[in-house]
């Protein structure tokens, strides 16, 4: 397996470009299900995620061409109606082959997913909101089967906000017939990607981005050229890491207006950030604030970068308290940041207690998840010495040649194969 060694304490300067959104490309890519033709897709990084998919819809019979950073994906020779435990157990998001499937076939057999190991994230409302639309769902050997020779529209609450049942239901209800209305929906910029992407291949679709969307099904759709939104994971990743290392770093090919949140706190911290409508500079003063933080659903700070920030409030002046309200197991990374001297307190499963210290030291230390990764990269950016990541392929899934791009900013980082 991969490893990356960091030898950390050099601040990060340049220009860096944020590459494609990952959860953005996913659905997008099972969408091309919909289609009886050629769906291209535009700004797709390349991630093993991305990959990972695109093998599974190769799979069910789906040509995929991959042209520099376009995608394009033939939804007419679409002849298998499964998704094999092998290829779903890579990538929780192979879900979302689910909604298309059964909307345009009648008829989808779905593993149980896999991804990381953040926490229990049950498919229940995925399952409930089919049924709410008519189809037949059963659970057997691992597999989810589905039926429904016609889906008919139907009004579904979400008991809470989640952005792969909301993106399942939404490529379901295209193409069933009447109004289908998705109540207490996810609100994330992904949403509304897909939303828009969907609006281009013919769908009817009302209130994307907000709590309560309206979608009036259509017999067919068409293909089109959709685009992959900028990654706002990654650009807060690339925000925190230039204000951990003391850098300046101006980020472009990214939309500020996706990442209030995550601005804010930076700001909170004593960083400066300048933002224009595509583009963010941080630079940071000399003592890093201690902050609070609290995950919450869009537009709340996102789950996807506690442990980044985490990384960042080991190094603040004072004592900082993270509350994780969205997966319950994902403070995993506090135990690698501790090999490192951090003083973290896990003080329940869902509440940090971070006692910022004066550095780090570089250890050996094992990624566990995507974000955790991540976080462990900005560890050992800010570290004294030497820093080595196993277990890299989980930052795979999500970062499009990290090493490289932090090469670019003067980090001194190298992949070890």
């Amino acid at each position: 397996m991969d490893k990356i060694e960091i030898i950390g304490g050099t601040p990060l300067h340049g220009e860096v470009m944020i590459s494609g959104a990952k959860n953005a490309a996913l659905p997008l890519i099972a969408s091309s299900i919909l289609v009886d033709g050629k769906t291209r897709i535009t700004n797709v990084p390349g991630l093993m995620d991305i990959k990972s998919i695109c093998l599974l819809l190769e799979d069910m019979g789906a040509g995929v061409v991959r042209d520099h950073t376009d995608l394009i994906v033939d939804g007419s020779t679409l002849n298998k109606i499964e998704a094999p435990y092998d290829l779903v157990r890579k990538m929780r998001a192979s879900i979302l082959v689910l909604g298309p499937l059964l909307a345009r076939f009648g008829h989808a057999r779905v593993s149980m997913p896999g991804g990381c190991a953040i926490g229990a994230r049950p498919v229940d409302m995925h399952l409930k909101g089919l049924e709410a639309l008519g189809a037949d769902i059963s659970i057997e050997h691992g597999y989810i089967e589905a039926k429904a020779p016609s889906l008919k529209g139907a009004e579904i609450y979400f008991d809470m906000p989640t952005v792969t049942g909301t993106e399942n239901l939404m490529m379901a209800a295209v193409l069933a017939k009447g109004t289908t209305v998705l109540r207490n929906a996810a609100r994330e910029p992904e949403i509304a990607c897909l939303a828009d992407s969907l609006i281009r291949m013919g769908a009817k679709i009302e209130g994307a981005g907000t709590a309560v969307m309206t979608i009036e099904g259509t017999d067919t759709l068409v293909p089109a050229t959709i685009d992959v939104i900028p990654d706002r994971i990654e650009t807060g990743t690339f925000m925190v890491a230039a204000a951990a290392t003391g850098g300046d770093v101006t980020i472009q090919n990214c939309i500020p207006d996706h990442i209030g949140g995550i601005i804010n706190k930076l700001r909170a911290t004593g960083a400066q950030v300048d933002c224009s409508d595509k583009s963010a500079r941080v630079r940071r003063t000399d003592i890093i604030k201690s902050v609070d933080i609290k995950t919450l659903p869009y537009p709340g700070f996102p789950t996807d970068m506690q442990a980044q920030f985490m990384a960042l409030m080991t190094i603040a002046d004072k004592s900082s308290n993270i509350h994780e309200t969205i997966f319950e197991n994902r403070f995993i990374h506090a135990n690698e940041l501790l090999r490192m001297g951090a003083d973290i307190t896990i003080t329940s499963g869902s509440h940090a207690r971070v006692n910022g210290i004066e550095s780090l030291q570089g250890a050996q230390v094992m990624a566990s998840d995507l974000r955790a990764s991540a976080s462990l990269v900005i560890a050992g950016l800010i570290a004294k010495g030497s820093t080595l990541i196993s277990r890299v392929y989980h930052m795979d899934r999500g970062y499009e040649s990290i090493e490289t791009k932090f090469s670019k900013l003067g980090a001194k980082i190298r992949r070890i194969k």
